[in-house]
């Protein structure tokens, strides 16, 4: 059994080799979990026991709160950890629990009268009046015209419910009314004529469920219904209730009655009203998506104001100092992203060189980002004490950070002139060291992400460039970009790309591992930001 954090449960059967991750490869796909690695771990069945392996994720799987570092066999009751989400191996022989049986009910005889709108509607499939219709008087006529012209206007929905709730009160003459639409599975009163509706949930589930559209002519003498004391209670004599239908999808509904018997409804009244909450529920969604694609017309204008603002706080241009070649580029894989990458100088002369990624996507991810930008800014005004000050970036960081976003980040500060790099590593992706002779040299070694744990102590790192060499900073976009195929661009083909390039400028090299990324995903669209920053020793 799968357990997510908002609570759902889903239960899976072991078969065969199970894949879980965020890549739509795997057999079990969580795009959503910010927590987990395109490919993180395998459940696979080895000598007759099922064990756990973790595929190498970023943030490590852990089976009873131990970290899985080699395929481990699990049993019944053992919980494992990944992401945001909790596995948990059942016994096999216990799952007779989770068994629904439904069984039939023998049904009563009734005096409702019941329609549903193809029916109504005749073999037309529209509300076309001609001498076959059940509309043969011209009240029904009149009332169908009049409904038409108030709803073929440019209402806002809070006024169309109403509009509705008076034109289906008068077509029948009814007592009193109300009409509901569905939100997420409950009915939510939208307009009301009178107070105190108690209706059968009986009614309820066969409008909703069934489509069908009744007429209970003295509820009190039905026989389905008669034994409903919410009936009986409020003396309802007649009642109708319609489904808000368009086409095949039910909306809501309308329930009208008549305690008062101001007059008795009819057949003629029941298709009446079907075919008017046909039209109504038509022109309520056409309203409902007008609303929604005005709020994201406006959305999408701040998120392009917001993705101008964020690219304003990008570098323009790549710093120009005398022994290194420095190009870098970032893109976002919706409008705006949480990628960042940055240079700093120094006045010894140095150069700082920045790439971060903020877990998830979207606004979230860009606020994050721009967040650590300013820090960053603050903490390094001088070239000196790097690990001390990624140390307070990160304890900074998580007082802010909510406990479902970290960052991962790299930095390191290089001398132009001599090639000494000093570097620190928040859980990112290792850098690439092509030596000029073709050698490669990933530059491991660095701490947790930041946000994560604030009182965590990171260590600097120092490595040295000769002329020729190329050091590659690089966000994860670019490793697991996906084709088609749904295979990942992977660690290799970005050595090999970069160990063919060696020899170029620092923005071609940037340019051409873009290049190579979008060639291989053939057009499709990534899932990840992408950003490259290249630095050369000449």
């Amino acid at each position: 059994m799968i357990h997510s954090a908002s609570g759902q449960t889903e239960q899976i059967p072991l078969a065969g080799r199970i894949t879980l991750g965020r890549s739509a490869a795997c057999q079990l796909c969580y795009p959503d979990d910010i927590g987990l690695s395109r490919q993180h771990l395998a459940i696979s069945q080895i000598n007759g026991a099922w064990h756990i392996e973790d595929l190498g994720s970023k943030n490590g799987t852990l089976l009873n709160d131990v970290r899985v570092e080699r395929p481990t066999a699990f049993r019944p009751g053992d919980r494992i950890s990944a992401g945001h989400l909790t596995l948990e191996f059942a016994d096999p022989g216990n799952m007779a629990a989770f068994n629904v049986e439904f069984v039939d009910q023998a049904e009563k005889e009734t005096t409702t009268v019941v329609a549903d709108l193809d029916t109504v509607l005749g073999p037309h499939e529209s509300a076309e009046l001609d001498k076959t219709s059940v509309f043969q008087g011209n009240g029904q006529v009149r009332a169908l015209i009049r409904a038409g012209r108030e709803l073929a206007g440019h209402r806002p929905l809070s006024e169309l419910f109403e509009v509705i709730m008076d034109l289906s009160m008068e077509a029948v003459m009814a007592g009193r009314g109300v009409l509901m639409t569905l939100e997420n599975g409950d009915l939510k009163v939208r307009a009301a004529r009178g107070a105190g509706f108690k209706i059968s949930s009986t009614v309820r589930e066969r409008v909703l469920k069934e489509k069908e559209s009744l007429l209970v002519r003295d509820a009190q003498m039905d026989t389905a219904l008669r034994e409903q004391k919410s009936i009986v209670l409020q003396k309802v004599r007649s009642f109708i209730a319609v489904p808000l239908q368009t086409k095949d999808r039910v909306i809501g509904l309308i329930y009208i009655d008549s305690p008062d018997m101001i007059r008795e409804f009819t057949r003629e009244d029941l298709g009446l009203l079907t075919v008017m909450a046909n039209v109504a529920a038509i022109r309520i969604e056409h309203a409902r998506l007008n609303e929604v694609e005005a709020i994201e017309r406006a959305m999408a204008m701040e998120m392009e104001q917001a993705a101008q603002i964020q690219m304003g706080l990008l570098p323009t241009e790549s710093p120009k100092v005398a022994g290194m070649d420095i190009a870098g580029k970032t893109l976002a894989s919706r409008t705006v992203g949480g990628d960042y990458f940055d240079y700093l100088t120094f006045p010894d002369g140095q150069v700082g060189m920045i790439v971060g990624d903020v877990a998830g996507k979207g606004l979230p991810a860009s606020l994050l980002e721009s967040s650590l930008q300013a820090r960053v800014k603050v903490l390094f005004e001088e070239s000196d004490h790097l690990a001390e000050k990624i140390t307070r970036l990160n304890k900074a960081t998580a007082a802010s950070c909510p406990d479902n976003r970290f960052i991962t980040f790299f930095m390191t500060i290089a001398d132009p002139a001599t090639g000494e790099l000093v570097f620190c590593n928040a859980g990112h992706n290792p850098p690439i060291m092509m030596r000029a002779d073709g050698e490669t040299k990933l530059l491991d070694g660095g701490g947790v992400m930041l946000g994560i744990l604030p009182m965590f102590k990171y260590q600097e790192f120092r490595e040295q460039m000769q002329p020729g060499d190329v050091l590659v900073l690089y966000t994860d976009g670019v490793t697991e970009a996906e084709s088609p195929a749904g295979e990942e661009f992977g660690d290799q083909k970005l050595i090999d790309l970069v160990a063919a390039l060696r020899h170029r400028p620092a923005a071609e090299i940037v340019d051409a591992i873009h290049n190579a990324v979008f060639t291989f995903a053939e057009g499709a669209p990534q899932g990840d930001d992408i950003t490259v920053v290249v630095a050369r020793k000449i």
